[in-house]
């Protein structure tokens, strides 16, 4: 048996062939022949205007558009993102009449467009002609009594000089935002092992701390990133007041130019450019926040975790056989 084994020829080694994918190289072909005419068509058709847009696009009031685009979207943001994270806590809360509330709000603004929104809120004028603050039912308060011409009502504003288009579209899409972070943050409040708010608990923290200090940063992670993305959808959104109307708006100010001279296409080029900028922009704080506070919970982290494991078994196991 040693003989036949020893004597035997040792095998040639495997020739191995990669496998050929035709279908991925057929497919880079119609993706290059497709960027080429696009580039093309860019080039050669004369119906972009390339050096009006350019000219056009960064005037003036385009500017003032662009400034009023992104006040609208921090204090739309601002009114969603805090007021989200009141109604997911409502959402979380024990008390059933919070739970009621905060469902009724999120399915109604949930549900209702944001275009529709935007035109409601810019004739909320028709309801009220003044805003006032005061007693609630003051006059049928002071009717109840016989006293007819009884008023409490401490000061109050003209419906038409509060409600302009602008506070009118702010309100329609921070509300409207409201709803969606409320779903996001109580996503990520539910994402936190229930250990941690126990461990706090024992530890004698308030529902308050534990929830300022143990659950937010660490649904933070999970938050963030859906967060972001809303950004970017609510920076398109902004562009839905222009129906309110807006004028201090980025794309009521290029329509208008537009329409002024006879050239729309060209602006909604330029449109488009100016809305890929300011999400490119987003999208690089979106990149830096969702690294900072994923730190802990990446691939390489996990890995450093468990090679710090296996150093602590193999240290303790050397230490007790030493022993």
């Amino acid at each position: 048996m040693s003989a036949d084994t020893s004597g035997r020829a040792r095998p040639e080694p495997i020739k191995a062939v990669p496998v050929r994918h035709p279908g991925r190289w057929a497919g880079v072909a119609v993706i290059a022949v497709l960027v080429a005419m696009f580039v093309h068509m860019l080039v050669t058709n004369s119906a972009f205007q390339w050096s009006f847009m350019v000219d056009e696009m960064f005037r003036p009031p385009i500017i003032e558009g662009l400034r009023g685009t992104v006040l609208l979207l921090i204090t739309s943001m601002v009114i969603g993102i805090g007021l989200g994270i009141v109604i997911a806590i409502m959402r979380l809360s024990p008390n059933p009449v919070l739970r009621g509330v905060a469902w009724v709000y999120t399915w109604f603004f949930r549900a209702v467009p944001r275009l529709v929104l935007a035109i409601l809120f810019g004739n909320l004028g028709i309801l009220w002609s003044r805003l006032e603050f005061g007693l609630p039912f003051d006059r049928q308060i002071g009717a109840l009594f016989g006293l007819h011409d009884f008023e409490a009502r401490l000061f109050g504003f003209s419906a038409v000089d509060i409600l302009t288009g602008f506070v009118a579209g702010m309100l329609a899409l921070g509300l409207s935002e409201a709803a969606y972070m409320a779903e996001i943050v109580r996503a990520g409040i539910q994402s936190v092992d229930e250990g941690q708010t126990e461990a706090a608990q024992a530890l004698g923290m308030s529902r308050a701390q534990i929830l300022r200090r143990i659950v937010l940063p660490q649904a933070m992670r999970v938050i963030i990133p859906p967060t972001g993305n809303e950004t970017i959808a609510m920076l398109k959104d902004t562009s839905l007041v222009a129906f309110v109307p807006v004028s201090m708006e980025l794309f009521f100010q290029l329509k208008a130019v537009g329409s002024r001279t006879f050239q729309p296409f060209p602006m909604y080029v330029a449109a488009t450019l100016w809305y890929l900028l300011l999400t490119s922009v987003l999208l690089v704080g979106q990149y830096y926040l969702e690294r900072h506070y994923s730190k802990g919970f990446g691939r390489s982290t996990r890995a450093r975790q468990r090679l710090r494991g296996l150093a602590a078994e193999s240290g303790s196991t050397t230490s007790g056989t030493a022993q």
